[in-house]
This record gives C-alpha cells, sequence and structure tokens, in this order.
C-alpha cells in the first residue's frame, strides 16, 4: 500500500501502460510470426504481411513499447528474407 497519492497515481499508471504495452506486444509478435510464415511459402503473398509486420513494428517503437534499434533489426531480417525469397522464386521461375 502507497504512503502517498502520488504513489498511488503512479501504481495506476504503471498498471494501465503495462496492459497497453503487453498488448501491443502480443499483437506484434503475431503479426511478425505471420510474416515470417509467409515467407516459407509463395514469395508473392508474402509481401502484404511483410508490410503489416513493418509497419506494426514502427508504431510499436514509435511508441516506446519496444527499442527503435529493435524494431530496426527485425524489420531488416524481414526484408532480407523477403529479397531472398523473391530471388530465389525468379531463378526457379528461369
Amino acid at each position: 500500500m502507497a504512503n502517498h497519492a502520488s504513489a498511488d497515481k503512479r501504481n495506476r499508471q504503471r498498471i494501465t501502460r503495462t496492459a497497453r504495452n503487453r498488448a501491443i506486444k502480443s499483437e506484434l509478435r503475431t503479426t511478425v510470426k505471420k510474416a515470417r510464415t509467409a515467407l516459407k511459402g509463395v514469395p508473392q503473398e508474402s509481401a502484404a504481411p511483410v508490410t503489416a509486420a513493418v509497419s506494426a513494428l514502427d508504431r510499436a517503437a514509435s511508441k516506446g513499447t519496444i527499442p527503435a534499434k529493435r524494431a530496426s533489426r527485425v524489420k531488416s531480417r524481414l526484408a532480407l528474407a523477403l529479397h531472398k525469397a523473391s530471388v530465389a522464386a525468379k531463378t526457379a521461375a528461369s
């Protein structure tokens, strides 16, 4: 139990922020996982999930839920995987 009103308020804020961050991170993990599984399939159909994942990563980083460098690292890895998948599909089609 807090001894000051300000400590009570900080505790309420902590609970609210924790719940919000937990929801954002959960949605983010799901979106990135969908993008990664889409990359294992048809490369032409995996561009949309990767774009959605990049958008979700940017949104989470801008709100401070995840560090900006982590978002950048994951986006870079997704983009690289998308590029490799598209190149592999083009060479297989040739």
